[in-house]
């Protein structure tokens, strides 16, 4: 059974628990935080564990030349990369602010550390967890300081080999055992081709003792609830409240209603995927006692008669004979009464059979 911790005060995830679901907000809120509001309680009221913010610290993310490179895609919020960045960058009041906020709707509230001191001010702020975006899931230092502050981890695989990934495992797994590992590429929108799906089931044979989950960036929902009866046990998903703004992520993001679906969809998965252990259930039994097949005297078949294959068969029969199963168990026994032809062979009339069936 994969390992079993608490992400958040009070949520387990792995094992049995539910899936954990991140509404994904990243930077979708236009740079104004009453539309971040708005998406925090949207991502509430459809049903999501998380909502996820993404925290950079500017100067140590990017380099002075990143920063000032000239931006003119229909997406800049300015003439540079840096003011555009800028524009979408909520300062550490605002992030206090949208915290207490969460805290007040009933969500949890986390972001993406985008740098290491991004990292710092999300540990003073007391996140519940980590999330590692796949920008940074090679980034060996900041992989290891991130892992020795404590917290739970969630690490997105985007980018990377399984080579790498195993790399990240062993790192994080030296200073933290509270970490889980989301199948991710990154492509927006994902086109359904280069989703593999199946790199969950390698994950889960690779990295037994952890949750592994999915964090998608592919249009509706099909998808990420294909993860979760993989056994993806977090799905991330990006949220906007209008494809059609301004902003590369918006696209190969869910409105509120595909979000509310998507969890309504992994929920209902979740009660499908049952236990595993496959038995005759309780709402099987006025079918099985309507159409299950039984034994039934293909012959007349004479008291004190030893019982050959050739005499029996199997029909839907009233009363409900020897389970057609169990056919085979009753040649060579001998039954203690007549029994006519196209009559149910009864284990009441079978020497043994009878005898072992009411002990």
């Amino acid at each position: 059974m994969p390992l079993k911790f608490e992400l958040c005060p009070g949520r387990m995830i792995g094992g049995s628990h539910p899936c954990f679901i991140i509404a994904e907000i990243g930077q979708n809120h236009q740079g104004d935080i009453e539309i971040a509001k708005e998406m925090i309680k949207m991502a509430k009221d459809c049903g999501a564990d998380c909502a996820k913010f993404q925290k950079s610290e500017l100067e140590y993310k990017f380099n002075k030349k990143a920063l000032e490179r000239p931006y003119t895609s229909k997406h800049s919020w300015g003439k540079t990369y840096g003011e555009h960045k800028r524009h979408l960058e909520f300062n550490h009041e605002q992030y206090r602010e949208l915290q207490k906020y969460a805290e007040e709707v009933g969500i949890y509230f986390t972001a993406s550390g985008m740098d290491e001191m991004a990292v710092e001010f999300l540990h003073d702020l007391n996140v519940p967890f980590f999330k590692v975006g796949s920008g940074d899931t090679n980034n060996f230092p900041y992989l290891e300081k991130t892992a020795q502050k404590g917290r739970p981890m969630v690490v997105s695989s985007g980018m990377q080999s399984m080579e790498t990934m195993r790399r990240v495992y062993q790192t994080v797994k030296k200073h933290n055992q509270n970490f889980a590992i989301l199948q991710c590429t990154s492509a927006y929108p994902l086109e359904a081709e280069d989703v593999n799906l199946r790199v969950i089931s390698e994950y889960q044979k690779e990295f037994p003792d952890i949750p592994i989950g999915y964090s998608g960036h592919e249009s509706g929902i099909s998808i990420s609830v294909a993860a979760v009866a993989l056994g993806a046990k977090i799905v991330e998903r990006h949220v906007t409240l209008d494809k059609t703004w301004k902003g590369s992520d918006h696209e190969a993001s869910l409105v509120p209603s595909e979000l509310a679906e998507l969890v309504r969809s992994i929920r209902l998965v979740e009660r499908a995927l049952g236990t595993g252990i496959k038995q005759m259930l309780a709402c099987e039994k006025p079918c099985h006692d309507k159409l299950g097949k039984s034994v039934v005297a293909k012959v007349k078949i004479p008291k004190g008669t030893v019982l050959s294959l050739d005499m029996l068969t199997v029909k839907v029969a009233e009363p409900m004979g020897v389970a057609a199963e169990d056919i085979f168990q009753l040649v060579g026994k001998s039954v203690s009464e007549d029994v006519d032809e196209d009559e149910s062979v009864t284990p009441e009339v079978v020497d043994s059979y009878g005898k072992r069936v009411k002990s």
